[in-house]
């Protein structure tokens, strides 16, 4: 790709607006032409779906704005693939009543709205517990309910949602999407037909839409004899289908398998003459999927085609400049590209994804104007490249198709067509096709699949065009004045003062005036990894002789330095943690270097480390400034002034383990410092330079060394020498259960003082999963949760519950899943799952896979093998059992090892005893789409923190699924404040002014 992609990747987007302003610019008459055809197209979109009502009345009626809407995409998503009764009887029971379907009767002119209202509102009387039995029709429904029961229920909203997909799904496998198509292609329809199956997650899952594929090219053919690719219909092609590791970690293997399948498929293309497009996916796949287009346009074997195309996003900030890149391949070829210029579909992950990972800017736009406006710049440079493209506007905005027909006009560029997608906009194109209208083509995006399949694609246009501000909607509402919807949007975006959005901040200010996000590395971009790699230099390390430390001088150091230290200033401390927080930014590679080298991590792993290293300080000392700065003022009687003051308690232990080697290190030492205590720091044995790493940086930043000092002693030293002695006030802890105790006690046996102990300990982390769950979505959570990190996190999913009704399909893809994951150097970028921390860690894991694979209540799923390359580290094989109960684990498995339990829906509630009745947990993650049972598993669950994924797109972009250390690097643990805040002593101070006429004073001062 060229310098100038990768530079307007997440460049400024106030200048690239501007840009784009001047190029989608067009003369005073050309507008006004543009605004008549505009009206003339909106008028009679409104008087023809008077008509016709259908979907875009229902979306209408119910945007996502609503309750209902929600409750309607929840059921449509899920209710046609969950395989036992129960629980749907459970999801409608969970989405119906919640809703106020009656408030919409009535609302809409469409007869097919009002009679799905009436159905909605029926269903959800029949099944609400609170209506009153005197409502007359509420009797009646009784009756009806008595007579059909659930099944009736359930039937009829099944039978419902089929007719929602249907108006999404051209058909259910190809033969049927082609005849479905015959009276719409004598219209003038073409179409481009979609093998629905969005993203592989296992190579069988690639196999069969690469079979799917074949077969859909082949009947296509047949049915398109003596047409080309320009007058026939055609097929679009998603590259993430064909293999489940599309993406740039990958692409050493990527590139050169996915440019031999999407070469068979062109060549089947061409043999039968018809077009291909391939469709556009995410911008972080963007580099990738040009060089397997361009590898597949130059090959010989193409020669003389003009049936390939793609499709390019006009809301990706590289859009307008990725054209010049396509025409400078067309031009070397001689030949044409069919270009479908879309707006984008993509757009909330694109924005949440920059947000996790903290990059530079957003690879979209922010404003849905920009993007109208760069579809209109993208569209009028497309048709200055005749000799390179063979155009096609996709859109469903009047305006826009208005300008594309002025701008073409311009441009003196004839052979062009349009396109939308199937269940909306024939109202708009039933005015351009055929030859009694415009006569230019439109072709038709047409999924085809089963309903099984649905589920992305459709959620996605339900997001796209069931929000209100969408042109879909706004089209069939009368309220809104048709000069408001076809207003120009260069003319609307140069009078809007600030282009970027002003309320989605940059990731860098996410978190408003409070902190700054910490900032990643963009690992999909060329010269950022290039640049990456340049300062990812093996580090030297000092020698540390632990015998020659001597705990008595460091216990003195620290009682010695509280005073001064707790005397300075709150606002100075912080100023220290910012200051620290801004080095490691600043030096993010070498930190990287350390962690990757002594601590293992993998390279995105090590980013994460070193940025949630940072959110600790940020966050810590804007922590302080809030709660520690000045007294909080509190109520009391007239005549009194009652403040609460929070100080320092004096020296703290702290002792961080080897999994987080910097991120909790830094946490812990962090909030002591903050909070005015002096720092004894005991870091892992396995670690110890990473410890001394973050010591001096954080005396460089201006903490002083006599109040942090590293102490990398033998815990039984830390145990017997300094934790018991009175001059320690606090300890804070993270590591094993056992050791917990073992300190807990120790402290307890100390005379004096009672002082605060924070232990972060593990547990058996479990998730539930029910089979309203989304199998896919699963399975992404658990990989990156169990084995991510090589399972090395605290909050690492050690137990996985499954539904019965899902159990198998999920454990097949489970099983495929974990055959695509890499082993390998965690320098190297391609890896997934580097070694275990050192050989004792190995040795142990590998002691208990062998005793499972040897005891009867449990049956090995899949390891994954070892290569001969991996005997040279402390590698082990990722492996997932099925177990009968979790009771048959006694401790928690510290690695990557997975254990799976079924359950039945009814043992829900023996689930969540068994997994209370082990003792511990730190996280618990929960995969429903049913409120209802979210709400009671979080009742009942008795773990730190849980983690919900009710998501119908995917899992939650860039997160592990339990929240926790090394989570994203976006923001530090839930329950920060209080962390913070137990390493204080709290002092009221009581003014009395009313005593003998205020001329007396009493004060008092309290400690706790």
């Amino acid at each position: 790709m060229s310098k100038i992609l990768n530079e307007t990747y997440l460049g400024d987007e106030a200048e690239l607006v501007g840009k784009l302003i001047t190029a989608a610019t067009l003369p005073s008459t050309s507008l006004d032409h543009i605004q008549k055809k505009a009206e003339t197209l909106v008028t009679q979109v409104r008087k023809s779906r008077l008509n016709q009502g259908g979907l875009d009345a229902f979306l209408y009626q119910y945007d996502l704005s609503s309750n209902e809407g929600i409750a309607l995409m929840c059921l449509a998503e899920a209710l046609l693939r969950i395989p036992d009764k129960a629980t749907v009887n459970k999801l409608i029971r969970d989405k119906i009543t919640r809703a106020d379907w009656e408030d919409h009767l009535g609302k809409s002119e469409s007869l097919f709205v009002n009679a799905a209202t009436w159905g909605l509102m029926l269903t959800g009387k029949i099944i609400s517990p609170s209506e009153k039995d005197s409502h007359v029709l509420n009797k009646t429904l009784k009756n009806l309910v008595k007579r059909g029961g659930e099944p009736f229920i359930r039937k009829s909203m099944a039978h419902a949602m089929k007719i929602l997909g249907n108006q999404f799904v051209m058909g259910q496998n190809i033969t049927k999407a082609l005849k479905r198509s015959e009276p719409l292609e004598k219209q003038g329809y073409l179409f481009s037909y979609d093998m629905l199956g969005e993203a592989a997650r296992t190579m069988s899952d690639a196999d069969r839409y690469f079979k799917a594929y074949q077969k859909a090219i082949e009947k296509i053919g047949e049915a398109t004899q003596g047409k080309t690719p320009i007058t026939g219909s055609g097929i679009s092609i998603k590259l993430s289908a064909l293999h489940p590791r599309y993406e740039y970690a990958q692409k050493e293997e990527i590139i050169p398998y996915l440019t031999k399948k999407l070469l068979d498929l062109a060549i089947h293309c061409k043999k039968v003459n018809i077009g291909l497009t391939v469709d556009a996916e995410e911008a972080e796949r963007l580099d990738i999927s040009i060089e397997i287009i361009k590898n597949v346009f130059c090959h010989a074997e193409l020669n003389n085609w003009q049936g390939f195309g793609l499709a390019l996003q006009s809301y990706q900030k590289r859009g307008y400049y990725l054209i010049d890149t396509l025409a400078e391949i067309a031009h070397s070829q001689k030949k044409k590209f069919m270009v479908r210029l879309i707006k984008g579909a993509y757009w909330d992950s694109e924005i949440k994804n920059a947000q996790v990972k903290g990059l530079d800017g957003y690879p979209v736009f922010t404003r849905k104007t920009s993007t109208d406006v760069s579809f209109l710049a993208c569209a009028k440079k497309i048709l200055s490249y005749p000799e390179a493209f063979y155009p096609a506007f996709a859109t469903h905005n009047a305006y826009s198709l208005a300008a594309v027909l002025e701008m073409a006009k311009l441009a003196g560029v004839k052979q062009f067509e349009f396109q939308c997608l199937h269940g909306m906009g024939y109202t708009l194109y039933d005015q351009v096709v055929g030859k009694n209208n415009l006569n230019i083509p439109c072709r038709v995006y047409a999924p085809v699949g089963g309903h099984e399949d649905l589920l992305a694609y459709l959620v996605r246009r339900l997001l796209e065009n069931g929000a209100n501000s969408s042109f879909v909607n706004r089209i069939i509402d009368e309220k809104i004045p048709v000069s408001e919807i076809i207003m120009d949007p260069v003319k609307k975006l140069s009078e809007t003062e600030q282009k970027p959005h002003p309320h989605i901040p940059l990731p860098r200010n996410l978190y408003g005036s409070s902190r700054k996000n910490s900032m990643g590395i963009n690992l999909t971009n060329p010269d950022e990894i290039k640049k990456l790699y340049e300062n990812l230099k093996n580090p030297s390390y000092e020698k540390v002789d632990a015998n020659a430390i001597d705990p008595e001088n460091i216990l003195n150091t620290a009682h010695k330095a509280f005073e001064h230290w707790e005397m300075t200033s709150v606002e100075k401390r912080a100023a220290c943690l910012d200051k620290t927080a801004d080095l490691l930014e600043h030096r993010m590679a070498q930190f990287m270097s350390i962690t990757i080298e002594e601590g293992k991590k993998t390279i995105p792993d090590a980013i994460a480390e070193v940025r949630e290293a940072i959110d600790f300080c940020r966050y810590y000392a804007k922590e302080a400034r809030e709660n520690l700065a000045k007294p909080q003022n509190m109520p009391g009687p007239t005549g009194e002034t009652n403040q609460l003051f929070l100080r320092g308690r004096g020296p703290m232990v702290c002792i961080s383990p080897w999994n987080f080697p910097l991120a909790i290190f830094m946490g812990q030492v962090t909030a002591a410092l903050v909070t005015g205590n002096p720092v004894i720091a005991k870091p892992a044995g396995q670690t110890i330079h990473i410890a001394m790493a973050a010591v001096s940086l954080l005396h460089e930043a201006g903490i002083p060394k006599d109040v942090l000092q590293l102490c990398p002693i033998s815990g039984k030293l830390i145990g017997s020498k300094i934790i018991p002695d009175n001059r320690i006030k606090g300890v804070i802890f993270t590591g094993s259960t056992e050791t917990a105790q073992q300190i807990n006690q120790t402290l307890a046996n100390r005379s004096g003082q009672l002082v605060p102990f924070i232990a972060e300990t593990g547990g058996q982390n479990a998730m539930i999963v029910d089979s309203s769950a989304l199998p896919e979505q699963v399975v992404a959570d658990v990989v990156t949760s169990a084995f991510m990190s090589a399972g090395q996190r605290c909050s690492a999913l050690r137990v996985l519950f499954l539904q019965e009704d899902i159990a198998d399909k999920t454990i097949e893809m489970l099983k495929g899943a974990m055959e695509t994951l890499k082993i390998g150097i965690p320098r190297e970028l391609e890896t997934d799952i580097g070694p275990v921390i050192d050989q004792a860690a190995k040795k142990t894991l590998e002691e208990h896979i062998e005793k499972l694979k040897h005891e009867k209540r449990a049956k090995l799923i899949y390891q994954i093998p070892l290569k001969p390359e991996h005997e040279k580290d402390s590698f082990l094989g990722p492996a997932a059992f099925e177990i009968d109960n979790i009771n048959l684990l006694t401790r928690e498995v510290f690695g990557p090892v997975l254990h799976i339990v079924r359950f039945k829906a009814k043992e829900l509630d023996q689930v969540i005893n068994s997994i209370n009745n082990t003792g511990y947990g730190l996280t618990m993650g929960i995969h429903s789409r049913i409120e209802e049972t979210v709400n009671h598993i979080q009742s009942r669950m008795k773990a730190g923190n849980i983690y919900v994924n009710r998501s119908m797109i995917g899992a939650v972009v860039g997160t592990q699924p339990f929240g926790g250390e090394g989570l994203s690097g976006t923001g530090p643990k839930a329950g920060g404040p209080h962390y913070l805040l137990r390493l204080c002593t709290e002092r009221t101070l009581t003014i009395n002014t009313t005593a003998a006429g205020g001329n007396a004073s009493l004060m008092s001062l309290n400690a706790d």
